[in-house]
């Protein structure tokens, strides 16, 4: 079986085909310029594979995840120029002869990768938030081969955490709620904050350690709220050494109230690519629409 895989990110749009398997045989990145001209050559290179049977679509957001709704398939409200109100799904199915179609958001796609690479590896989790964190934040919530939320996907990048008492002046730069946690920890925090890019930065800034705590309080509430059997954290500020902080700060605030087990495990930063695990994510939900849509 030959399923296809596109994620529309900021500077490209990654193609990619593979098998049922979620093997990738093939692979292409196509500059994100405006929707025309993208889209013409995304469709250009599926064509190529004359006997695809679903395709597995995944972009960044705002976009329309309810079916019911009218814009189903669209990036909606988006700030890349050209791009608000494109429907993604309706073109790919007008010149892929309406073919199945997934379609979710960029975070969802890595965190079904990520649940499917658990059960390929036979150490399924059967439980997880995958959260991200670099221009935004985002999470996906995969729980028993199923994404959390029904209204849209959720939105752990705009909680309100507690403030760190050596960071009352910052007012964040969330255009919505100013100081929430993307408007706190984002990488377009880093650079209001500091006038310069997070990589810049010394990973002996107290800055990390204030960071971390923020962080920290999205794993408390996921914890709480969830109860998932992992979190893990991905995107571009994250690394080994900010991870460690965020540990310590969650092992303070959670204070053994319920049990997490080995706080090494439960808190991790992810085994591949976000690159690679869209893709395995998003040919395993193509390979789900196929069957749902035509079953044996």
């Amino acid at each position: 079986m030959l399923l296809g895989s596109l994620e529309a990110r900021d500077k490209n749009l990654t193609c990619a085909v593979g098998d049922g398997h979620g093997k990738i045989l093939d692979k292409i990145e196509v500059p994100r310029t405006t929707p025309q001209k993208s889209f013409k050559e995304v469709i250009t290179y599926f064509r190529h594979f004359t006997n695809l049977k679903a395709l597995g679509i995944s972009s960044f957001g705002p976009i329309e995840l309810r079916s019911y709704s009218p814009k189903y398939g669209y990036i909606t409200d988006t700030s890349r120029k050209g791009w608000k109100n494109t429907n993604v799904v309706g073109t790919m199915k007008h010149y892929l002869n309406n073919i199945p179609m997934s379609w979710t958001t960029d975070v969802n796609s890595s965190a079904y990768g990520e649940y499917i690479h658990s059960v390929l590896d036979n150490h399924p989790i059967r439980s997880l938030a995958y959260v991200t964190i670099g221009k935004g934040v985002g999470v996906g919530i995969v729980n028993q081969g199923q994404f959390i939320g029904d209204q849209g996907n959720p939105e752990i990048g705009h909680i309100i955490p507690k403030r760190n008492p050596k960071d009352m002046t910052f007012k964040g730069v969330c255009p919505y709620q100013g100081d929430c946690l993307e408007g706190l920890v984002s990488s377009k925090a880093f650079e209001a904050r500091f006038h310069k890019s997070f990589k810049e930065i010394s990973m002996f800034c107290p800055i990390w350690d204030i960071v971390a705590y923020y962080i920290a309080q999205c794993a408390v509430q996921a914890t709480l709220f969830i109860r998932p059997q992992q979190i893990i954290f991905g995107g571009a500020i994250m690394n080994p050494i900010e991870l460690r902080k965020i540990k310590v700060q969650f092992k303070k605030l959670l204070n053994n109230y319920v049990p997490v087990g080995n706080l090494d495990k439960y808190i991790q930063m992810p085994d591949l690519s976000s690159s690679k695990l869209a893709i395995i994510g998003n040919l395993s939900l193509a390979k789900k629409h196929y069957y749902a849509e035509s079953p044996i």
